[in-house]
């Protein structure tokens, strides 16, 4: 028996198939419907992530472990003061004419040292400042994984949202075929239809719960990376109120770029530093002036006789040959000065290039999210004429079912596109070096990097007051 006209008598099946599908993204309709009040919002999981890193932390530490660089560098340029203590036994025997006479003495000595660097062409003082380059360079560096940190957080976000709502989708489309085969095998029991669109209603089913099942694998994986990346597990999550701004044209995102992004500053900073190690390098060459001074007591036990004394000298010293090590060391300062020339270049390039490709990916997703929105806005449309030829007997239940996937199918691209523009926003922040929780003006204590550094900065010793209150912090970040 061939296949039959469909007849739909329930005309009004097709205003609660729409309904169905129309609200499952209403809550997508470019990020714009009212916010459930106990709903989490981008601006707060962000701040969860900046709180909650744990690779933040790390380079944080990192950052402490170059401030203390720069301390002992300084340190260097100081007196150093140091004392020793030492008991010495002495002892002989002594033969004459088959008489062996043996002697002993111990002696006690104490003694305190002091020598100071004087001069040495500047190698030390440049030393220091290489030290604090490396400092502000760390800094950079950290800006760095804040942003990675920041946008991992804002895809994690977005992704939940994406797999929630293409999970709504699919549990709509679950719910609406379920009515098709139940339509379907009615008419089919009172001869209406055929066996084969009862099975084509079955299989269109079918495939739905698959894409259902995918849909819950996606959405419980999209919520253990939001998890990693914020901190903990999503609740319900508002639409973002702002998508991150965008710069009036691809050269002044650009120029942002080259000017602010950290990668950038790293990069300039790594070539003064190479030019600091060639002065370093150089400096090899020359004598270097030390001042000493000691004072000690030695006196022997046993003995009412003790023994005050001490020295004060000078010492000069320089390589006369040492094997073309020093040499060597200065051609590879002024190698690495080029790398790092080099290497200023390349990172140019490939910010250049990010925020390009960046702002580029923004305009496609903006196109894509226009051009979605009239390709289900067109679907909408197609889908009820089909709907309402079918109750005519114009149409198959084959049509049908094929109109049910386009506009799910348009729908699904729909929400993705705005997905797609959010995260496109944000990863033109990322590459312009704007994705930092003080420029998103996050509600959070922003770090300061300076704090730990203006601490050690004077290089305190242990036993000064700062060098307490130090060790107290030190304390503290243990036991966090």
């Amino acid at each position: 028996m061939g296949d039959r006209q469909v007849t739909l008598p329930r005309a009004g099946l097709a205003k609660r198939v729409k309904a169905l599908m129309t609200g499952s993204v209403a809550g997508l309709a470019l990020m714009a419907s009212p916010l459930v009040a106990s709903a989490e919002t981008l601006g707060e999981a962000l701040a969860d992530s900046y709180r909650n890193s744990g690779l933040l932390e790390q380079n944080r530490a990192v950052l402490k472990a170059a401030d203390e660089d720069a301390a002992q560098a300084i340190a260097s340029l100081r007196p150093v003061l140091s004392w020793s203590a030492g008991v010495n036994r002495s002892f002989s025997t002594t033969y004459a004419s088959g008489v062996s006479v043996g002697t002993g003495e111990t002696t006690g000595s104490a003694q305190l040292t002091a020598s100071l660097l004087l001069f040495d062409f500047g190698a030390s003082a440049r030393a220091v400042d290489v030290a604090k380059e490396t400092v502000l360079l760390t800094r950079q560096q950290l800006v760095s994984i804040e942003q990675q940190v920041l946008l991992r957080a804002v895809s994690a976000y977005m992704e939940v949202r994406r797999a929630n709502e293409n999970l709504a989708l699919r549990q709509a489309n679950v719910r609406l075929l379920s009515q098709e085969l139940r339509a379907a095998q009615d008419r089919f029991d009172v001869g209406e239809v055929t066996r084969t669109d009862v099975s084509q209603a079955e299989a269109a089913l079918a495939a739905s719960r698959s894409g259902l099942t995918s849909a819950v694998g996606s959405l419980a994986q999209a919520r253990l990376e939001y998890e990693a990346a914020v901190g903990h597990l999503p609740g319900n999550l508002a639409a973002p109120s702002r998508l991150g701004s965008v710069p009036g044209s691809q050269a002044e995102a650009t120029n942002i770029g080259l000017r602010v992004h950290p990668s950038m500053d790293v990069a300039r900073r790594q070539v003064t530093i190479a030019d600091m190690q060639i002065d370093i390098a150089g400096a090899a060459y020359k004598p270097k002036l030390n001042a000493t001074a000691s004072y000690g007591l030695s006196t022997p036990f046993g003995q009412d006789v003790n023994t005050l004394g001490g020295s004060v000298g000078l010492n000069l010293s320089g390589p006369v040959y040492s094997g073309g090590a020093i040499a060597s060391v200065e051609r590879q300062a002024l190698l690495n000065k080029e790398a790092t020339l080099a290497n200023l270049h390349v990172v140019s390039d490939t910010v250049k290039q990010n925020v390009g490709t960046a702002y580029s990916a923004v305009q496609v997703a903006q196109a894509a999210t226009v051009s979605g929105r009239e390709q289900v806005r067109a679907a909408e449309v197609a889908f009820d004429g089909v709907r309402e030829e079918a109750t005519l007997g114009s149409r198959t239940t084959l049509d049908v079912l094929t109109q049910e996937q386009t506009l799910l199918d348009a729908r699904t691209d729909y929400l993705s596109a705005q997905v797609d523009e959010v995260l496109a926003r944000y990863s033109l922040l990322s590459a312009m070096g704007q994705l930092t929780a003080q420029a998103l003006n996050l509600n959070v204590e922003i770090y300061d990097p300076a704090a730990y550094y203006n601490m050690v900065k004077s290089a305190p010793a242990r036993q000064s007051r700062q060098g307490r209150q130090l060790d107290s912090v030190l304390r503290r970040i243990g036991r966090e």
